[in-house]
């Protein structure tokens, strides 16, 4: 695919995820110029298979990018390798990308995702994506019936150790960093109706045998036999050029995110927020499907937006 790209677009969209892709399909398809600026960090890189997508189940993500960049190119849109490190609103928007270029367009995408901050335990970070997980949904059917680990770093932990139980009857809830007086009784009478072994203490490691994960080992020595850990990544929302823009933020759960429409509008004018961006539990499927809504939103706005401007001529 040629990585051209000169002067002003249509659209530029920041982030070449299942997300940025699809959005960018859609436009290239309505015959609208637009760039895809793509640092090149989707989320799920560490996974080797990405589920639940219909027609797409067990494709590898980079294949998966691979294909949606082929598609692109064959509408004629553009893709950079580069990084946008500031947008700023004139007569249009002003991207500059970390390679000392300026790009223009008239309406933005944002999806650049999130980061997740694995919890600082030896192992975890070199198994994450293989016998490390985190989601049910993405991963629970490739483990079923294997020994469950879970490794607590908030209360919402109980809720990923009850939402487990529906691919194993052998789970163990790892109290590792939270203590066993945060547990409410609707807690421990929901973990006790689902089999759930709750296991104080702090964890120090995880063993590992001929490269598969065998045990979670605690402070005090002891260890339990574990075939997969689940755990909870603390999500960063990469929302650093939205709020140079001056979009609204709300706080969730799971951090600060725009505002947005139900097509993935922000409060700034002409700027649009999919997959990621926009939220913590956006599957690759639901990235797309977002992509997609805000494509055929903004081709729908800049062609009334033209007409208009014709109409008063």
């Amino acid at each position: 695919m040629a990585e051209t790209h000169t002067g002003t677009y249509e659209v530029v969209v920041i982030g070449g995820g299942a997300a940025g892709l699809s959005a960018a399909l859609v436009l290239g398809r309505a015959r609208r110029r637009t760039l895809v600026v793509d640092a090149g960090e989707p989320r799920n890189t560490p996974a080797a298979h990405m589920q639940g997508y219909l027609s797409r189940d067990g494709m590898s993500p980079a294949e998966f990018l691979a294909v949606g960049r082929e598609e692109i190119a064959r509408y004629g849109v553009d893709l950079v390798r580069d990084r946008a490190v500031d947008v700023t609103k004139g007569e249009d928007f002003a991207v500059a990308l970390a390679g000392g270029e300026t790009v223009h367009g008239r309406r933005i995408v944002v999806a650049t995702g999130l980061k997740d901050e694995l919890p600082t335990v030896p192992g975890v970070a070199e198994r994450f994506g293989r016998d490390v997980i985190h989601c049910p949904y993405c991963h629970g059917w490739e483990v079923r019936d294997q020994a469950f680990g879970v490794l607590a770093t908030t209360p919402m932990s109980v809720h990923q150790a009850l939402m487990v139980s529906q691919w194993s009857k052998d789970v163990a809830l790892f109290l590792h960093t939270l203590a066993e007086s945060e547990l409410t009784d609707e807690d421990l009478r929901r973990l006790a109706a689902a089999g759930v072994a709750v296991v104080p203490g702090e964890v120090a490691e995880l063993t590992v045998d001929d490269d598969r994960l065998t045990g979670v080992r605690l402070t005090d020595g002891t260890t339990h036999p574990r075939e997969a850990l689940f755990v909870a990544p603390r999500a960063v929302p990469q929302t650093g050029l939205l709020e140079k823009l001056g979009a609204e933020l709300q706080e969730t759960l799971f951090g600060a995110y725009p505002v947005v429409d139900p097509t993935g509008l922000t409060t700034v004018p002409g700027v649009w927020a999919v997959g990621n961006a926009m939220g913590f539990a956006e599957q690759v499927v639901n990235a797309a499907s977002a992509g997609y809504r805000a494509g055929a939103t903004i081709n729908g706005e800049l062609l009334m937006t033209d007409l208009d401007a014709v109409a008063r001529v």
